[in-house]
């Protein structure tokens, strides 16, 4: 691979924040990623799939299967769904998981949903 333009895009510190705080991770403290990496140690994952998890917080099985690599191969139905488990009872829930939840099928929101 030949790098073209080592310099083509800078990104500041203030734009990652902003990105940041757009994400479930935004709620994470250190006690709470001690506990999900403890309970992870049943899991049979990489560090990298581990980290993507953390920082993800997957809410569906197709999920988990874009980000564990050969996960049909390695997880049975079961193991995703006690690692899917896993991740939504230790990793806290952004706000806007909570709006989406609320959304019918088609995207729109429920008429008794005020925001």
């Amino acid at each position: 691979m030949e790098v073209k333009d080592a310099n083509s895009a800078l990104l500041s510190n203030y734009e990652t924040l902003k990105y940041i705080s757009k994400t479930p991770c935004r709620h994470q403290t250190p006690e709470i990623v001690r506990e999900f990496l403890t309970a992870m140690k049943s899991h049979k994952l990489t560090k990298a799939e581990k980290l993507q998890l953390l920082n993800h917080r997957p809410m569906t099985a197709v999920e988990i299967q874009l980000m564990v690599e050969e996960s049909e191969e390695r997880l049975t139905e079961e193991q995703i769904e006690a690692l899917l488990h896993t991740v939504t009872s230790v990793l806290p829930a952004g706000p806007d998981t909570e709006h989406k939840t609320n959304t019918n099928y088609d995207g729109t929101m429920d008429e008794e949903d005020p925001a």
